[in-house]
């Protein structure tokens, strides 16, 4: 549609509201007395044949947006949507009002009206109601794009999520099942002792991950504050008040890139579990991705992509640096010793022939991370538990007791990016001083994203945590398995977008 074409699209829509208000009709009425939704009439009625329909006399009163407008001789028609469902409006001049009939005639694409009459089934056995009373309801003052044939411009879908959740009908479903994930996921926690709770958004540290945060700044109390990273340190404080078992589904910020897998703004899951470790993490986030699976999408197997996904557990069980030495090992065509992965110029010597980027102020373990990251991560389609990570990538795990350079962690990968991530916490309060200690000294070094020392978290662990897992789950990336969806905006309804 060219601008001209719109712009006197604009001015038509215009003129027909004015039409209306000469009629003495309120284009934007404060109710409608709504019997039944689009949706609940054809759930209701599509299984009955016409004479069914004839003899039982069936009246409703519905409402819903106009997608298409027919007229052949005497005989009109509408098409109404819910945002769910379609139905049939039949228009005889004869069957309404001279009001209702010049409502009709004054209609436009996208307009929302009501309607009232008797269910019947055309000469086409399309399920339809023969309209004795026609409301109208609010004006759409701006044309439609492409009358109805789909919106495929994907930032004009995400900019404006009005029109692609009008159009597009395969927009809504991603965000209803969206909505049962979050409900199920609910359920099977707080059915298994989880107490759902609430963390503070703006933190005077910002701790839990590391990752660079988003400031402001609080005027009455002229302090610095930080958009939350993640909730974790809070939600291990009340670990040490005595609630053993405790979640949060939260929304998280992080000052970082943008892309298919990232929006600076996202919802996570987070719960802790006294008493347990990150194996026994492994076996719950097992049962909770089938169960939400088959709450929200009905079924344990996913097409992402080029692949079928099977959801049933058991999943695969991998080590980092197994993961990482084997890839390496068949990049380079000869076997690599495990130990070469534990040595920093040793791990940096292999790096480079594997022309992975490492920056000075990487040890062993942050090396290793980043070559398991570069060769193995877009390999792991099927679930795989990727576990025992390098300490220096992991400041609030607790480490393996018969390896000091590890930690009991593991991060879930699924379709070739990381869904969860989990550890055995830490609750040493002199070792987290440490590891806060040499956090500092990264921080020092440049890294924007090493963790800042939290005193009063320590001052917390001093008081006595008991053993405990926790885990985090990206909610938008699950949502994204679940949907098929290559892009994390389109599981956001309102991604962050560059202004125009």
């Amino acid at each position: 549609m060219t601008t001209a074409e719109e712009s006197d699209q604009v001015v038509q829509r215009r003129a027909n509201l004015d039409e209306l208000r000469k009629l003495g009709v309120n284009p934007y009425p404060h109710r409608f007395d709504l019997g039944e939704s689009i949706e609940a009439v054809v759930g209701a009625h599509s299984s009955k044949t016409g004479e069914v329909l004839d003899a039982e006399a069936i009246t409703t009163r519905t409402a819903g947006r106009i997608l298409t407008i027919r007229t052949f001789g005497k005989a009109n028609f509408l098409v109404l949507s819910d945002g769910k469902t379609r139905l049939q409006v039949y228009i005889r001049q004869d069957a309404l009002s001279e009001r209702d009939f010049k409502i009709f005639k004054l209609l436009d694409f996208g307009d929302w009206v009501g309607v009232e009459g008797r269910l019947f089934r055309t000469k086409t056995n399309e399920l339809t109601i023969w309209a004795s009373s026609l409301e109208f309801l609010a004006k759409c003052l701006l044309p439609l794009p492409e009358k109805w044939h789909g919106l495929t411009d994907v930032e004009t879908r995400y900019r404006q999520r009005y029109l692609d959740l009008i159009v597009n009908p395969d927009s809504r479903r991603v965000f209803e099942v969206r909505s049962r994930v979050v409900s199920a996921i609910r359920e099977f926690l707080t059915t298994r002792g989880f107490l759902e709770v609430e963390t503070p958004m703006m933190q005077s540290i910002a701790g839990g991950a590391l990752a660079r945060p988003f400031t402001t700044h609080h005027n009455a109390l002229d302090i610095p504050l930080y958009m939350r990273v993640a909730p974790e340190l809070f939600l291990k404080r009340l670990t040490v008040g005595g609630i053993e078992r405790v979640f949060e589904i939260n929304r998280n910020f992080r000052n970082e890139g943008i892309s298919t897998q990232h929006n600076p703004e996202f919802t996570m899951l987070e719960f802790y579990w006294a008493y347990a470790d990150y194996r026994d993490l492994m076996t719950l986030s097992e049962t909770l991705l089938a169960d939400v699976a088959q709450k929200a999408i009905a079924a344990d197997e996913v097409v992402y992509g080029d692949h079928t996904i099977s959801l049933r557990p058991p999943f695969r069980r991998l080590s980092l640096r197994e993961a990482a030495r084997d890839a390496a090992s068949r990049r380079l065509g000869e076997s690599i010793d495990l130990e070469v992965l534990r040595s920093r110029d040793s791990a940096a010597a292999l790096a480079g022939r594997l022309a992975v980027p490492i920056e000075p102020g990487m040890g062993a373990g942050k090396i290793t991370a980043a070559i398991f990251e570069a060769l193995c991560e877009g390999d792991l389609i099927q679930p795989t538990f990727v576990y025992d990570f390098p300490t220096e990538v992991s400041p609030l795990s607790k480490q393996k007791a018969d390896d000091p350079d590890t930690v009991e962690r593991f991060e879930l990968y699924v379709a070739g990016f990381e869904l969860a991530n989990a550890f055995s916490e830490l609750n040493d309060p002199v070792e987290q001083q440490h590891r806060f200690e040499e956090q500092l000294r990264q921080r020092a070094g440049g890294d924007e994203e090493a963790h800042a020392m939290d005193s009063d978290y320590i001052r917390a662990l001093e008081f006595g945590m008991p053993p405990a897992a926790g885990e985090g789950i990206g909610i938008d990336r699950l949502v994204m398995l679940l949907t098929g969806s290559l892009s994390i905006r389109d599981v956001i309804l309102f991604p962050l977008m560059r202004p125009k």
